[in-house]
């Protein structure tokens, strides 16, 4: 099997076609000046020196070694072997609002922001733990299933936004209870739910679900974000310039207030732990740290390729090249005239 290990440095390859056309209109502009300056009949006397063959040969090799180093920077591996890998870790569904409370900009940049970038942290930090994702507002819905692959879950939780869940709500009871659903309860792994929400408004029957929760050992660590004195909710047009705020019939502005009663009762009954949302502590990242001392179960078997790095055949050409390239004067000589005559005979023989 063939891979890069950093693909992403091949987009450095659209840099080639770029000098080249920069190189032909350098060269078309040099000839368009030396006609202007004198006949063409004339140069070779002006500049008996002079070798325009290897000018072109000496862009050529500059360019050659370019695009050998952009291989080599994206370091060319091939796999060796298979093996497999024992897959180890916990289970963890994270619980995320959407609705349009968590619009308010009391905690900045605004309520879901500030969770996605921490949700994200947590991802990143993971290390053969299954992560999965539910959003919620009016109705619960599987963003990601549990996976533990992270690329992924990153990609699905950037495209979360407030539009994600058409009906508005704060719908934890429905949350909690496809969470539940969703574990593989044929694998005997720590499961943990953790909740971010602002608590406010919330529907459903949250306490039998948490029950449920309780007796299946799984627990729930719940973050509120937002403030218990209210926050007003934002409205911003489609340039994303805010008009406004959010009113009520009255027209009296909406203020949106964290709901910790419920979410610190959630909590407490299913063996978790309550978090205050802040701008400035990540609070996930404290979850993640108790989450590390449970037991890690295996839930799988992976396959996995042994690759080895094959840079070098790319990078120890471009340096001979480039070395070449720098003694290689721009003189005429007459050994480099008869050695390209050769080799292009050479390659006109049958």
């Amino acid at each position: 099997m063939f891979r890069f290990a950093y693909p992403e440095y091949l987009h450095a390859l659209y840099i080639i076609p770029v000098l080249i056309i920069l190189y032909w209109f350098y060269r078309k502009n040099r000839t368009r000046l030396l006609n202007s300056f004198s006949e063409k009949k004339l140069h070779n006397i002006l500049f008996p020196a002079f070798s325009s063959l290897k000018n072109t040969v000496k862009f050529g090799l500059i360019v050659f070694s370019l695009l050998l180093l952009i291989f080599a920077a994206a370091n060319p591996q091939v796999g060796t072997k298979m093996q497999e890998v024992k897959q180890t870790g916990i289970d963890v569904f994270i619980l995320l609002d959407v609705s349009n409370s968590m619009r308010a900009e009391d905690i900045k940049p605004n309520r879901l922001e500030k969770a996605k970038h921490q949700i994200s942290n947590l991802i990143n930090r993971l290390r053969g733990d299954r992560i999965g994702l539910i959003i919620f507002a009016g109705d619960a819905y599987v963003q990601f299933p549990l996976t533990t692959d992270y690329s992924a879950a990153n990609l699905f939780l950037s495209a979360v936004d407030f539009n994600s869940v058409p009906n508005q709500g704060t719908a934890i009871g429905s949350a909690l209870s496809l969470a539940l659903k969703s574990f593989d309860k044929k694998v005997e792994t720590e499961k943990v739910i953790i909740v971010i929400t602002d608590g406010e408004d919330h529907e459903g029957d949250i306490t039998s679900v948490v029950t449920e929760a309780n007796s299946a050992e799984i627990k729930i660590y719940t973050i509120g974000l937002g403030s218990t004195g209210g926050s007003p909710i934002p409205v911003y047009n489609a340039r994303q310039e805010q008009t406004g705020f959010k009113k009520d019939n009255q027209g009296n502005v909406v203020l949106t207030k964290l709901g910790e009663e419920i979410l610190k009762q959630i909590a407490s009954s299913a063996n978790g732990e309550y978090f205050r949302g802040s701008n400035y502590e990540d609070h996930l990242d404290k979850i993640y740290e108790d989450l590390s001392e449970l037991e890690k179960s295996e839930f799988g078997v992976k396959k996995v390729t042994d690759y080895e790095d094959r840079f070098y055949y790319f990078l120890a050409p471009a340096i001979f090249f480039l070395i070449f390239e720098f003694f290689l004067n721009e003189r005429r000589t007459k050994w480099f005239i008869n050695f390209i005559l050769k080799l292009g005979i050479k390659q006109l023989k049958p």
